[in-house]
This record gives structure tokens, C-alpha cells and sequence, in this order.
């Protein structure tokens, strides 16, 4: 738990109700702000802070050493709050899915960033992965191509050890994970890997990756896209658990 974010609360006499509705957010907000881990947007971290007179640091040090890029904590933000997330990938597993050795050897072999570098963004990426093990996760629905299980991505004992934890992760009730077998032609996957969030409030809002950084969309026309992109995706792909005996089967060859 923010046991500093407690003791303001207890201190100060403020509820979790009474501090939502003087920072503009729904009590459960509030509440998940409680949990370990779990960052208010900017605004709402000064909101708060002010009301129960600490500094921001004080209640929410992480949010001041953060490890990951400047561009990535917009979506940082979104991801942590979301109910459920729907992602689509055709080069790599999702970053929620890596494993330490695979998610290392991703980072190492893009060439991009500096030795020095790897390791602060592998600890991000590692401790984005906290949401899913929290006691309220995000749905988290994720569809890959067959190509993702087959690419050698830091060799034969990273991949055997990547894919049994992905076997194993699809075991819990929040995820669930659909792959687009390698006899589907062309797809609206081919168009590159997204994400797309839902938010407490039921809004949406997507991400897109590329080479230099990522992209926020929330443009309705551009969810629209997305949604559709997604539909087409997920209508290629085989179910849960046949892409669970997929895995499984795939994970053999790297034995």
C-alpha cells in the first residue's frame, strides 16, 4: 500500500470521498491511488499534494525517479489506469508478456540504445508488468502473429523459457491470448502492432509504436481505425486455447 498517501489521508481528516471530489475524480480513483504502485496523472498528483499538504515526492517518490522515456508516460499513465487492454503485435510479445532474458535481448539487439540505457529501460519494462499481478487487473487480451513464437530472440533457452512463462501466464483469468497462424495471408496486422485502452470512465485511447517513440491517439476517427484493425485481427486469430496448444507446440521446437 502508499502508506505516505495513508497517512495524509489519516492526518489531514480527508476521506478517499471527500479527496476525489476536491481533485475531480471518482472515489475509486482515489482508492486505487492506495495500492502500491499505482501513479495519479500529473495534475492530479499536484491536486492531491496541495490538499493534503506534502509535496509530491513525498507521496509519490517513484513519480519523480522514473526510469522510463519522457514519451512513453503519457501512455504509462493510461496503461496503469485502464480496465481492460486489447493489444496486437507481429514482431515481438508485448511488453507485459516479456520475460527479464527476452526483454533484454529485445532491447539489446533494436541498436538504439546506448549500453548504459538497457538496463534503467528493462526495469521500466519490468515494472510496468506489476498490473497484472495486482488484486484488480485490467482484462488484458493480446493477439499475436505465429511469427512472434518462432524468431529467435536472444536463443534457444531465452525463447524455451519465454514461451513456457507465456503458457503459463494465459493460465490466469485476466488474460487471454489469441495467435494469427502463419497460413493467413494478408491482414490488417500487417499494418503494424497497437494497443488500445479502456478507460474507468469508458473512454478509449490507443498507442502506436515505431522507431523513434510512441504516439497517444485519441482522436475518435483514429479509435475508429484502431477498433477496426483490431476486429480484423482477432477474427484471423485462433481461439485461447488452441493458440495455448500452439504455444506449447512451438515451445517444444526450442528444446
Amino acid at each position: 500500500m502508499n502508506d505516505a498517501l495513508r497517512a495524509a489521508l489519516n492526518q489531514t481528516g480527508y476521506t478517499c470521498e471527500a479527496l476525489a471530489e476536491r481533485v475531480g475524480v471518482d472515489p475509486k480513483t482515489v482508492g486505487r491511488w492506495l495500492s502500491e504502485g499505482r501513479i495519479p496523472h500529473a495534475r492530479h498528483r499536484v491536486a492531491a499534494a496541495g490538499l493534503l499538504g506534502r509535496d509530491v515526492a513525498e507521496i509519490w517518490p517513484d513519480a519523480v525517479r522514473r526510469r522510463e522515456p519522457v514519451w512513453f508516460r503519457p501512455w504509462q499513465e493510461i496503461e496503469r489506469e485502464a480496465v481492460s487492454l486489447r493489444s496486437f503485435q507481429s514482431m515481438v510479445l508485448p511488453g507485459l508478456l516479456q520475460t527479464e532474458g527476452y526483454a533484454r535481448a529485445v532491447l539489446t539487439g533494436a541498436g538504439v540504445l546506448p549500453r548504459g540505457d538497457v538496463e534503467r529501460h528493462l526495469a521500466a519494462r519490468l515494472a510496468r508488468q506489476d498490473i497484472l499481478r495486482r488484486a484488480d487487473p485490467p482484462q488484458f487480451t493480446a493477439v499475436i502473429d505465429e511469427a512472434v513464437l518462432r524468431r529467435p530472440v536472444g536463443g534457444r533457452a531465452t525463447m524455451r523459457e519465454q514461451l513456457s512463462a507465456l503458457v503459463a501466464a494465459c493460465a490466469e483469468p485476466q488474460v487471454r491470448l489469441h495467435v494469427v497462424p502463419s497460413s493467413v495471408g494478408a491482414y490488417a496486422g500487417l499494418n503494424g502492432p497497437f494497443v488500445i485502452a479502456t478507460c474507468p470512465d469508458h473512454r478509449l485511447a490507443g498507442y502506436l509504436d515505431n522507431q523513434l517513440q510512441g504516439q497517444v491517439v485519441s482522436d475518435t476517427e483514429d479509435i475508429a481505425a484502431m477498433m477496426a484493425a483490431w476486429e480484423n485481427v482477432r477474427g484471423e486469430a485462433l481461439s485461447h486455447w488452441q493458440s495455448v496448444d500452439l504455444i506449447r507446440e512451438v515451445a517444444e521446437t526450442w528444446s
